[in-house]
């Protein structure tokens, strides 16, 4: 049986992956008590294509950087359900941390990781508004555009 929050996914028209496995020497999430940290998740889509490839501010638009920092919290949400196994059971997101891939004058930052953040406000409700940082950044993992990480409260 689907939860409540995969439902209001699926009518949104968003189908979770399987989660990627990290590339180097991490877990894609650990669990303290009820707290659960899920690691970086590039902009990956569903059939493993960077969703955004490049740098904001010189050849990626920030709709294009919006689009993958969505695609990154996708990716987040991917790796709930591997650790919770129902989205059902996060009480709340707390944090979410992006990491722009962009030129050192690029100042939208923001706007991009809106992808990111309205997905979870669109998913979870109020329980979905988080503090939030948003760092530019000289490179990501394949050259991704965006990678998102993010701090949950479980139940």
């Amino acid at each position: 049986m689907t939860g409540v929050i995969e439902q209001k996914l699926t009518a949104q028209g968003i189908v979770l992956p399987e989660p990627t496995s990290p590339v180097a020497n991490y877990v894609g999430f650990v669990r303290t008590g009820n707290l659960l940290v899920v690691s970086g998740q590039i902009c990956f889509d569903g059939e493993g294509k960077l969703i955004a490839k490049g740098k904001l501010g010189a050849g990626v638009s920030i709709e294009q950087g919006n689009a993958a920092a969505r695609g990154c919290a996708i990716n987040l949400l991917a790796q709930l359900k591997a650790a919770l196994g129902d989205l059902d059971k996060v009480v709340r997101v707390v944090r979410l941390g992006g990491f722009i891939n962009s030129t050192p004058d690029f100042i939208d930052g923001p706007k991009v990781m809106n992808g990111a953040s309205d997905l979870m406000v669109a998913a979870f409700g109020d329980k979905g508004r988080h503090a939030r940082t948003t760092i530019g950044v000289a490179s990501l993992p394949a050259d991704a555009a965006v990678e998102v990480e993010g701090l949950f409260e479980v139940a």
